[in-house]
C-alpha cells in the first residue's frame, strides 16, 4: 500500500515508518521539522520505498501518487511545544487536519487521526473511557492542544458523516521510548536526561499525580491494527497502558535504574496539569484485540540506554 504518515520524522511518527517499512509498505514521510528531526529517519533515507517530503499541514498538500492510507499524526505534543506557539497549534488541528481530510477524501484513502488523552482534561471520571466528554479549560494555557485535538475530532466525524469517508479516531495517552527530544518537556525524558547528567529530579506538584506510561513498540502495534480494524470500528479507542504510576514512583525508578544519586526537587504544578491519567482500553482489546505488552521496567530500560547511547 501506499501510506503517508504526517508528523512521521516525530518520536511516534518515525517508528510507525520504520515499522511499515518492515511489512513492504510505500511510505511518504511529511514534516515540517518544527518538533520532529531528519535524525530520527536518516536510516530510513536509503529504503526505496521511503520518501521523506518536507511540508506543513496547515499549507495545502498534494501528491501525485495514489494514497490508500494516511496517518495524522502532525502537531506538537508536549506543553513546551505546543504552547511555543498557541495559534499555530490550534491551526495545525483544524487547518491542517481539513486540509489532511480532503487529501484523503479525494484520493479515496482511509484516515487515522493521532488524538489525545488530553481531550480529557483533568479527569473527574477514573479511568477514562472513551464515552466520558472531559473537563477542559478551554480559555487556559493548554487549551491550544486540548481543544484543538477535540475539534480534530469533531472535523473527522463530520467528514465521515457528510462524505461516508473511511475514518479513525485513535485517543493517545502518554507514550515513551527511544527518540524522544531531550528537552521537550515531558515527564519521562525529562528524568531520564537529569539523571544521565547527574542533576536533581524536577517533580512539578507533589509527585502524587498519576500517568498511565505505554511503550513505543505497544502503541505503534495498537495504531496499525486500529487502522487497519473494520471500516465500521471508527473510534474514538484509547489506547495506553492502564497500569497507573504517581510521578513520584517514576522518578525512583528511574534514579534506581540509572544509578544516579540525584534528590527530588519540588516546583509549582502548571496550571490546568492533570491530577489523574489511566486509560480504560477495554474498546482496545475488544475491536482490535490490544493490549500493551512491555512493562515500565523494561520499557525504561531501552529508553534509559538509547538516551545513554545519543548523549
Amino acid at each position: 500500500m501506499n501510506i503517508l504518515i504526517t508528523g512521521g520524522a516525530g518520536f511516534i511518527g518515525s517508528h510507525l515508518c520504520e515499522r511499515l517499512l518492515t511489512e513492504k509498505h510505500k511510505i511518504f514521510c511529511l514534516d515540517n521539522l518544527f518538533t520532529g528531526s531528519k535524525d530520527n529517519i536518516n536510516h530510513l533515507e536509503n529504503n526505496p520505498n521511503f520518501k521523506f517530503i518536507e511540508h506543513d499541514i496547515i499549507e495545502p498538500f498534494f501528491i501525485d501518487q495514489d494514497l490508500d492510507q494516511v496517518y495524522n499524526l502532525a502537531c506538537p505534543a508536549s506543553p513546551i511545544h505546543y504552547q511555543e506557539n498557541p495559534v499555530r497549534t490550534i491551526k495545525a488541528n483544524t487547518i491542517g487536519v481539513i486540509n489532511m481530510l480532503g487529501l484523503a477524501r479525494k484520493h479515496n484513502a482511509r484516515i487515522l487521526q493521532a488524538s489525545t488523552s488530553e481531550v480529557y482534561g483533568d479527569p473527574e471520571i477514573h479511568p477514562q473511557p472513551e464515552d466520558y466528554r472531559g473537563n477542559v479549560n478551554q480559555i487556559g494555557p493548554r487549551a491550544c492542544y486540548d481543544e484543538g485535538k477535540r475539534a480534530a475530532e469533531a472535523l473527522f466525524f463530520d467528514y465521515h458523516r457528510m462524505h461516508g469517508m473511511e475514518i479513525k479516531v485513535a485517543r493517545i495517552f502518554n507514550t515513551y521510548g527511544s527518540r524522544m527530544a531531550f528537552e521537550d518537556g515531558r515527564v519521562v525524558s525529562n528524568f531520564i536526561l537529569q539523571s544521565l547528567k547527574g542533576e536533581n529530579i524536577t517533580i512539578y506538584g507533589s509527585g502524587e499525580q498519576t500517568r498511565s506510561f505505554c511503550y513505543i513498540d505497544n502503541l505503534v502495534d495498537g495504531l496499525i491494527k486500529m487502522m487497519n480494524s473494520p471500516k465500521e470500528i471508527t473510534g474514538p479507542i484509547n489506547l495506553g497502558n492502564p497500569n497507573e504510576f504517581t510521578i513520584k514512583h517514576l522518578a525512583e525508578r528511574v534514579i534506581n535504574l540509572t544509578g544516579s544519586k540525584a534528590k527530588l526537587v519540588y516546583k509549582d504544578l502548571p496550571q490546568d496539569d492533570p491530577q489523574k491519567r489511566q486509560p480504560d482500553i477495554n474498546k482496545a482489546k475488544e475491536f482490535l484485540g490490544w493490549s500493551p505488552k512491555i512493562d515500565l521496567v523494561e520499557g525504561l530500560e531501552k529508553t534509559i540506554e538509547d538516551f545513554k547511547n545519543r548523549l
